[in-house]
């Protein structure tokens, strides 16, 4: 099997077990393509915990979840310097903390204070951890997937829009169809008659972390043409100077996409190309995904805020705008 048939088998797999979320599905294989990071945004109970215990169970590599509270300590994810003491002499050894897993589920990250956001966040970034002067590398295969909750903002700690930019894509996830709910059912009682059996299936078929490195390589080969590269750069330009395209628009727009817009998009379009089965990017391939790289990238004007007019909104309108050159 080539590395394209692996990531899509393991796709299915998860799949199989998250019904009627094939989109968030999809951006979480392309978030590990892309070797990014991805902030999961939707109501309880819409299966995003377990799309990447989903993910774990078929691939193998390691998962941490850490529950974000308030009273949660940056030492809680990073790890610490304990003291050890064993014949008369004592040592400071170092105990890792659950950053140092492969897949990481980062549970309701608005719970928790800026310090522990930081800490979390800063290991995403340098992909490493230091404590007490010395910096502890993270697995190769590593990525972030946080989550929170739209409608509960008692209590949170909003993530800041520098930190917020670390995030490869923002995804939204909503409810399932009619169909895909009783199906929802059918497979809970399912796997309650048949916990056993399936743990064994599952566990024979996870796949070696090496056809995800190969993926990688393989992506790095996708052509993205002149003209495409213009139109990534033209949808970025787009958000930081809408007044060039639109006086509407520009009442809408107070802070466009940075920098990390532009190598996201190209990231995540040339992931989505070869999961596709090519070896070059199209304009559609940048219109499936670019609300996902840029919707936690805009910042809105208050005028945007007073008028309901999200961010997806905006979007919709800078490709309408922005033509493929």
């Amino acid at each position: 099997m080539t590395a394209r048939d692996d990531i899509l088998a393991l796709g299915k797999r998860i799949g199989q077990s998250i019904i009627g979320q094939e989109e968030m599905v999809e951006r979480l294989l392309l978030g590990l393509l892309a070797n990014g990071h991805l902030l999961v945004e939707g109501l309880p109970g819409l299966a995003k915990t377990r799309a990447i215990k989903s993910l774990a169970k078929n691939l193998n590599a390691e998962l941490s979840r850490v529950q974000f509270t308030p009273d949660l300590l940056p030492a809680d994810i990073t790890g610490s310097e304990i003291y050890f003491s064993e014949g008369g002499k004592g040592e400071f050894k170092f105990q890792q903390g659950p950053i140092f897993a492969n897949l990481i589920l980062a549970d309701e990250i608005n719970r928790a204070p800026a310090k522990v956001q930081s800490a979390l966040l800063e290991a995403m970034e340098e992909r490493q951890v230091t404590v007490g002067g010395k910096s502890y590398p993270l697995p190769e295969l590593f990525m972030v997937m946080a989550t929170q909750n739209p409608i509960e903002q008692e209590g949170t700690y909003p993530l800041p829009e520098a930190q917020l930019d670390r995030f490869l894509m923002h995804v939204e996830v909503g409810y399932p169809d009619e169909a895909s709910e009783a199906a929802i059912m059918r497979l809970v009682r399912s796997e309650e008659n048949n916990a056993e059996q399936k743990a064994k299936s599952v566990t024979s078929e996870r796949l070696d972390p090496q056809a995800v490195f190969d993926a990688r390589s393989e992506i790095g080969t996708v052509t993205v043409s002149e003209p495409v590269e213009k139109y990534i750069v033209a949808l970025v330009f787009a958000t930081r100077y809408p007044e060039r395209y639109d006086k509407d628009l520009a009442k809408l727009l107070q802070v466009g996409v940075s920098p990390r817009g532009v190598i996201g998009l190209d990231k995540v379009s040339r992931s989505y190309a070869w999961l596709k089965g090519r070896d070059y990017v199209t304009p559609d391939d940048i219109k499936a995904i670019v609300h996902d790289v840029f919707r936690h990238r805009l910042i809105l004007s208050y005028e945007a805020h007073a008028s309901n007019t999200t961010p997806d909104k905006v979007i919709d309108r800078i490709i309408e705008l922005v033509a493929v050159s």
